[in-house]
């Protein structure tokens, strides 16, 4: 991972996905239902994606051999959920690579391995099928994830809230925008402790403003 990533992945850590959503936009966050399954770990990492048709998963071995340490494997699976596209295998195979998670739009198995594995795994479902083995699909190409462009080398950040990209080049703007807006939040709350007067309906100014 080259410096500049390595500088951005470390100060993106520093932030929730809310926050930095705040400091983006709605777009930059995946669908609702691919949430943390496995760990409860934050992974933060640049995108080695993988493009596989509906319910076809062969090719998602082949991306685990292109995963680098730190990175992040975004499986763009068309939100099905009837088959699986990850297992305990993928995971332990995974981690010895030093990859930090996998996002999947889709579906992954073999809960209780997965969870001795210990591998953060942010999917959008849990089942017990498998998935087609053509090996059909694309490695390291621009992909749909979660509603959400996701092209080889964007940022992942993935926690308890769920998933949100963010292009290297926009990152730290968004994370200056975060800063700016929590400053402001924590400054609302502190005159709320001193005075008393509450106020849930706090707007919090445009940090450009």
């Amino acid at each position: 991972m080259e410096k500049k990533i390595e500088e951005l992945v470390r100060h993106l850590r520093e932030f929730t996905t809310p926050e930095l959503c705040d400091g983006a936009g709605l777009y930059h966050s995946m669908d609702y239902q691919i949430k943390q399954r496995i760990g409860r770990k934050k992974i933060v990492g640049p995108a080695v994606t993988v493009d596989v048709p509906s319910g076809e998963g062969a090719i998602v071995a082949d991306a685990i051999l292109k995963l680098e340490p730190g990175s992040v494997l975004v499986v763009a699976g068309k939100g099905n959920c009837d088959c699986s596209y990850w297992g305990d295998h993928r995971s332990i195979c995974a981690d010895m690579m030093g990859a930090e998670g996998v996002v999947i739009d889709g579906a992954f198995r073999d809960l209780e391995d997965c969870e001795r594995a210990g591998f953060p795994i942010y999917a959008k479902g849990l089942t017990c099928g498998t998935a087609a083995k053509s090996g059909a699909g694309a490695i390291n190409v621009p992909v749909s994830c979660g509603g959400v462009c996701v092209n080889p080398g964007d940022l992942i950040i993935g926690d308890v809230n769920g998933v949100c990209v963010l292009r290297p080049d926009e990152a730290e703007a968004v994370m200056e925008r975060a800063m700016k807006k929590r400053i402001l939040q924590e400054k609302v709350i502190q005159e709320m402790r001193q005075t008393g007067v509450v106020n849930p309906k706090v707007k919090l100014r445009n940090p450009e403003d």
